[in-house]
């Protein structure tokens, strides 16, 4: 087999898991591992002589969940050849454990930080999967306030929440977070939407919100969401009915490759590699890095040799929206993330409903 090449291969690796257990989270809900130093090590090793450049991180799902995140951060640069800035998304579950851990993240350049709510305390621990969240949330803000960054709030709404977003606005008005973060020099961003409807957020389909809920938006949220997505309508945030979206596509015969010459590749804490495209289905799975050669797994990747990849590579959109579409549905969706559905959709009913996306008993 001829040796692959790629311009620059971005490896994730599921090292210490997350904290939480959150209901609309793409990349699943799946067991906490702690892996070591030598795996990452590993990984890098593997990937570092067909990408001309390598990028390697230590997590994907929860960044610096782990008690050494300052050596692994140092670790991940050392095994990189190129290394992105942090990102915005912090671990609000260390922010409040860890009183070091703000001061770190602002020496790295950060100066905004996500977090996502979804409504008031009992609806955002729900969704969160663990009592306190919502707590923590609101410790965090104060933290992050107070060593000069910004928090970013981003909200997920549904059927069974979007009566709370008025709450939220009394909220970030008695947090004063408008005047509080043009104090650091900052301005405070929100924005509101429904999310994609895969991994764990595809059990949420049937409270998906409809365009009567969006009615029930406040114009301040509204406004807050319009200028952070620079849109002038909240149905361009929010995409189409389901029922416009299978008219639109119910006779496109176009098919999808998602092969790139600078893939990131998630590898979770069994060594299974997924692309990053949707969350890590048994369908998406190019291989393993302990049992597979990591030739054959890029190969895999390349030619579109997955099992939904090479459904998805041959099979026009319309045929599999015909077999999983819902016709009269006014969920509402963004296109791209109406046919990742779609494509899921299509792989479950060939292969069976992915274990690692059950429901637990």
């Amino acid at each position: 087999m001829e040796k692959l090449s790629f311009n620059k291969i971005t490896a994730c690796l599921d090292m210490a898991g997350c904290p939480n257990r959150c209901k609309h989270c793409w990349l699943g809900v799946t067991p906490n591992v702690s892996l070591k130093k030598s795996d990452l090590e590993f990984v890098a090793s593997i990937f570092r002589s067909y990408a001309n450049n390598l990028e390697v991180t230590s997590w994907y799902r929860e960044p610096d969940f782990r008690n050494d995140y300052k050596e692994f951060w140092k670790l991940e640069h050392w095994l990189s050849t190129e290394h992105m800035k942090h990102f915005e998304l912090l671990s609000y579950w260390r922010i409040v454990r860890d009183s070091e851990y703000v001061k770190w993240i602002y020496s790295l350049g950060v100066r905004v930080c996500q977090l996502t709510i979804f409504g008031m305390e009992k609806m955002t621990d729900h969704y969160v999967g663990r009592k306190g969240a919502f707590e923590e949330i609101l410790k965090s803000i104060n933290i992050l306030l107070e060593n000069n960054i910004a928090p970013r709030l981003q909200i997920f709404i549904n059927k069974d929440n979007v009566m709370e977003l008025p709450l939220i606005e009394k909220l970030i008005a008695e947090l004063d977070l408008d005047k509080r973060c043009k104090t650091i020099g900052q301005e405070f961003e929100l924005f509101i939407h429904q999310g994609s409807c895969d991994g764990e957020n595809e059990k949420l389909y049937n409270i998906r919100i409809m365009p009567e809920d969006v009615i029930k938006i406040s114009p301040k949220l509204v406004e807050y969401t319009l200028k952070y997505f620079g849109k002038r309508d909240l149905f361009d945030v929010l995409g189409k009915t389901e029922e416009e979206l299978f008219s639109e596509l119910i006779n496109d015969n176009s098919t999808m490759s998602f092969v790139s010459s600078s893939p990131i590749f998630y590898i979770d804490n069994t060594f299974n590699v997924y692309p990053n495209i949707t969350h890590p289905a048994s369908w998406w799975c190019l291989g393993n890095l302990k049992t597979d050669s990591v030739n054959a797994i890029l190969d895999n990747y390349i030619n579109s040799k997955t099992k939904a990849q090479s459904i998805i590579n041959a099979m026009p959109i319309g045929q599999m929206i015909k077999k999983c579409g819902n016709s009269r549905s006014k969920r509402l969706f963004i296109k791209g993330d109406y046919i990742t559905y779609i494509q899921n959709q299509f792989c479950e009913k060939q292969y069976g409903k992915d274990i690692l996306f059950m429901d637990l008993l």
